[in-house]
């Protein structure tokens, strides 16, 4: 049986990406993929128009143990639930905290956005500069973090809930699996509502840290343990889009397909295509995984740094692009994370980073 399964799943994997799949507006088959190679403090290392060479030595040491391949894929039906300014306003009226704030009406919450709780010399920002932070992203309704080191998870929960925000959890890696998703429980309870997602790995096959079979099991350990600490909600895998290409069974384990896409990495693109290209990936990835929903994890524009072909970073493209997303994603708002809430100014650039590195925040855009 569990050769079958195997089988299976490599049969299913191979057909998904040799069949071509056309639909309106989808990028063609024969475009070269970008994928954008960072570090475990989310440094880009490499940027490539094709499938990725050798990148990160740093593979994990210890990995949990290896389990049987899940028998059945992750429901499509399981979504995070997103607040919205009358819920927001209605349960702060109605149980009053003084570290609670009430949201302006006529600012509806939009989109997801990604943040770093680090400062420029890369220490941990504390508990008033994230509040402080955070205070400034109300208007989305989550936000994206991607580990639990500098005690992010407790300190973005604590500063979120002031707002009513939910907060796409992570784990960087796949290190102390349990020990780390109780981490992420423990700083969420005891209302665990206020997690939008719990992710397991960020760009772990872009990395060549882990293989799609340790994903896949991880996150299958993962969603069995979170239950068991009582998280019903949505835990997924994020990857690069071309990964997902190569790998639809991350898709297919997840109980959405969560991709990270720039059209900046793409030399042929320009900022007022941004929002197309990225939602006709989007498009792509749910046809081959049968529909499942697709949630764009990371998009956004750099204000500054060296052209990369068409792609030209200046502040007037930043905005085009950013203005381009809002509009490719106006009708599935939930569907889009921003990148990123500020400069990363802890950031280094190398060759592969066109200078850019650091000037991804859109700040008010």
């Amino acid at each position: 049986m569990k050769w079958i399964i195997l089988v299976s799943v490599f049969l299913l994997s191979y057909l998904a990406v040799a069949i071509p799949i056309e639909a309106e507006g989808a990028i063609a088959a024969s475009e070269a993929a970008i994928e954008v190679t960072v570090d475990e403090n989310g440094r880009t290392l490499s940027v490539e128009t094709i499938a990725p060479t050798a990148t990160a030595n740093n593979a994990p040491t210890t990995l949990p143990p290896i389990l049987a391949v899940p028998d059945t894929e992750a429901p499509h039906d399981l979504e995070p639930t997103l607040p919205t300014d009358a819920n927001v306003n209605a349960k702060v009226n109605g149980n009053p905290h003084q570290d609670r704030k009430v949201e302006p009406k006529g600012n509806p919450r939009r989109f997801g956005i990604s943040y770093s709780p680090y400062n420029a010399d890369n220490s941990c920002k504390d508990q008033a500069q994230v509040n402080k932070d955070v205070d400034k992203l109300s208007h989305y309704s989550f936000i994206r973090i991607y580990g639990i080191d500098c005690d992010q998870t407790r300190k973005v929960i604590v500063a979120a809930r002031r707002h009513q925000m939910k907060v796409f959890a992570g784990l960087y890696d796949l290190q102390k699996l349990h020990a780390s998703l109780d981490v992420i429980i423990d700083a969420a309870k005891p209302d665990l509502s206020v997690l939008h997602t719990v992710s397991i790995g960020n760009e772990l096959l872009n990395r060549r840290q882990n293989s799609a079979t340790e994903v896949i099991n991880a996150v299958a350990d993962a969603r069995a343990y979170l239950r068991s600490r009582g998280y019903n909600g949505p835990v997924v895998t994020v990857d690069t889009f071309s990964k997902m290409f190569e790998h639809p069974e991350l898709c297919g384990v997840s109980d959405y397909c969560a991709a990270n896409c720039h059209a900046f990495f793409d030399a042929n693109q320009t900022p007022a295509n941004a929002g197309s290209y990225v939602r006709d990936t989007a498009r792509r990835l749910s046809a081959i995984s049968g529909g499942k929903r697709t949630i764009i994890t990371e998009s956004g524009w750099p204000h500054a740094g060296q052209n990369n072909g068409k792609a030209i970073p200046n502040p007037d493209n930043q905005r085009k692009a950013i203005d381009s997303l809002r509009q490719a994603f106006g009708n599935n708002q939930e569907n889009l994370v921003l990148f990123s809430a500020f400069d990363d100014l802890w950031k280094e650039d190398n060759e592969w980073t066109f200078g850019a590195e650091r000037f991804w925040g859109i700040g008010n855009l």
